[in-house]
């Protein structure tokens, strides 16, 4: 599997596909592909392209009757507005796929799974995210813990629709971007079993003042879900960037957080029914959830992956039960403290 009309394989992604995928799928396969050989493990997996998004819909014709809908709406009337973007969504979730995009994300699908079955996760990433003016992320789907095929495609869908959920039309409107000008591509991913272990996210930088010496980490017990929407009070920890490079001892400040809930899988399959999310216990909660080691390593993942991009970075990590890291990058963390707006909504790492 490498590249078809309507499905990518992520190894074969660039930075350079963003109109294809979206900057977010684009991301991945520019980590796989180009950063392996330094020892950055980001799974694997296939993205669907703008294009089978924009022939679903044209194929079901859901195109024009999805503009003429929206441009009656006045998006400051919360209950239209409600209506509208449930009506929307109905439809495409209820449209069937062409014959050939669904041939084509099975046989991605089979091709992915000839390691043996594996859970997956499936994104959205569109393809106007984190424009100079605007970001789109967070504003879409995420589902985990996805098994089979059926499931897949299911989740896939209703990926699509999330392109017509509620916050995603206002903004669009309030920001002046045509509908119609933003697709979304459909990211397929292996999980790693984080939530057997912990995850969050890094910055290489201090998120408060910018300081670019040092990178930042946040770490939970579970799937990242809930670190990455601000649902739990996650561990915090400082790596000292020139104390790592010179081999010294480089954690440099730590806080425990509460962590008092995560995010794990189900035994259900069902996009929606996946994951649950339970309380964790005192002892666990009372104790920081990565080693320095763990911490260490991942900072030397944020410094490598920095150095490659060339900016500061945004990334969403995870660890498998072998407590071995995956990442998977977020966006650019810019040169200045973040604002939330825009990251609240990342998914976590697969």
């Amino acid at each position: 599997m490498s590249r078809d009309r309507y499905v990518i394989s992520l190894d074969a992604l660039r930075m350079g596909d963003v109109d294809q995928v979206g900057g977010k799928n684009a991301s991945l396969g520019e980590m796989i592909s180009q950063l392996a050989h330094a020892g950055i493990r980001v799974p694997g997996g296939f993205a669907t392209t703008a294009q089978a998004y924009r022939d679903f819909l044209a194929d079901a014709g859901l195109t024009r009757r999805i503009n003429t809908r929206l441009k009656a709406l006045d998006p400051d009337d919360v209950a239209a507005l409600a209506q509208t973007g449930g009506e929307i969504r109905g439809w495409i979730v209820a449209a069937p796929f062409p014959a050939a995009l669904e041939s084509a994300i099975r046989a991605a699908y089979d091709k992915m799974m000839r390691g043996g079955e594996a859970p997956v996760a499936v994104r959205s990433s569109a393809t106007a995210e984190d424009l100079p003016d605007a970001s789109f992320a967070g504003q879409q789907e995420t589902f985990l813990n996805i098994h089979g095929l059926d499931q897949v495609l299911a989740a896939v869908k209703h990926v699509f629709a999330s392109l017509y959920n509620d916050r995603a039309i206002s903004y669009r409107v309030h920001k002046g971007f045509e509908h119609e000008a933003v697709a979304l591509s459909a990211g397929v991913q292996r999980m790693v079993r984080s939530d057997l272990a912990a995850s969050g996210v890094l910055f290489t930088l201090d998120t408060e003042s910018g300081f670019r010496d040092v990178v930042f980490i946040t770490a939970a017990y579970g799937l990242g879900e809930t670190v990455v929407q601000g649902a739990v009070n996650p561990d915090e920890f400082y790596v000292h960037k020139p104390m790592l490079e010179a081999g010294r001892f480089p954690i440099i400040r730590r806080a425990l957080g509460s962590k008092a809930i995560k995010m794990v899988f189900t035994g259900e399959a069902q996009a929606g029914r996946s994951t649950a999310t339970v309380e964790v216990p005192q002892s666990d909660q009372d104790r920081f959830c990565l080693t320095d080691d763990d911490i260490v390593e991942l900072a030397r993942y944020a410094v490598t992956i920095e150095k490659h991009y060339g900016r500061p970075m945004d990334v969403e990590w995870g660890q498998g039960r072998a407590r071995r890291q995956a990442l998977r990058p977020a966006g650019t963390a810019g040169d200045g403290p973040l604002a939330e707006e825009g990251r609240g909504g990342r998914s976590v790492s697969a």
